[in-house]
């Protein structure tokens, strides 16, 4: 992945799979933010406990790094589901947030929105049609395949083909840190069959779920050939990612955001 730093030392890290096409995408470090304590610094995630005031700041100043005003935004509330939603315009600030973790749109103006600590950002672009998606897959929404629902309603909604899709499966926790119990083990084999020996790993005392092989299999089930994987662990460096459980549930969220830009205004 590269890298780009903006004002306040807000800094984004992006796709090299994606450079020169007509979209604007990237993933905010926790870098350069307004809050403080376990939220230091760019947290924008309004649930975890940290002043609103703050949180209303950071995310002025990653949509500002983004090119975009809030105004643009569209995002939901994430549920570890495997939901998509389709959107055609931003999300009024008064209008409550629909339920779902993947969303998708063929819209310049809209300004697909997330925020993750861990759980494995997809973001999905087709050149032809001009589509873009952002999914949120935690083990949950891994299991469920919530990427390849998101490719679906590609299919369905826009036209898309799969093949022509490029994916790029975001920082989150890599497998060395996500020991699981039996529970999400027994899933994972239901989800992945033969194939789930790429996906579980025995650890020392207990098994590993290794996310970016999941999604990536998810991804490749759907159709879906060109896939970049990032390969940046959250919890292996908390110096620029948040992490929900290296840093035991009392951190922020970082933001991830794409979106359709003219010709003349790639990233």
């Amino acid at each position: 992945m590269r890298t780009e730093v903006h004002p306040h030392g807000v800094t984004t890290f992006h796709f090299e799979s994606f450079s020169g096409q007509d979209l604007w995408h990237g993933f905010f470090s926790r870098k350069g933010g307004a809050s403080v304590g376990p939220f230091s610094s760019l947290n924008v995630g309004g649930t975890v406990g940290d002043e609103t005031a703050h949180v209303a700041e950071n995310r002025q100043r990653t949509f500002a790094a983004a090119g975009r005003t809030l105004s643009s935004l569209y995002d939901v509330w994430q549920v570890h589901s495997s939901d998509v939603i389709c959107t055609e315009a931003p999300r009024l600030p008064e209008t409550l947030h629909a339920q779902a973790d993947a969303i998708i749109t063929n819209r310049p103006e809209v300004t697909l929105f997330m925020r993750f600590a861990d759980c494995v950002p997809v973001m999905l672009f087709d050149p032809h049609k001009q589509v873009v998606g952002l999914v949120h897959a935690g083990w949950k929404g891994t299991v469920n395949k919530v990427a390849l629902e998101a490719v679906k309603a590609m299919q369905v909604r826009y036209g898309c083909q799969p093949k022509e899709i490029l994916a790029g499966i975001g920082p989150s926790i890599c497998v060395d840190h996500y020991p699981v119990g039996d529970d999400v083990v027994q899933q994972a084999q239901k989800a992945f069959g033969p194939r789930s020996r790429e996906v579980i790993q025995q650890g020392e005392t207990q098994p590993h779920f290794h996310l970016w092989n999941a999604n990536r299999l998810v991804l490749e089930e759907a159709g879906v050939e060109k896939i970049e994987i990032a390969g940046v662990c959250t919890a292996c460096d908390t110096e620029h990612w948040f992490s929900h459980r290296q840093e035991h549930g009392r951190t922020g969220r970082f933001g991830a955001i794409i979106y359709l830009s003219p010709k003349n205004n790639q990233e």
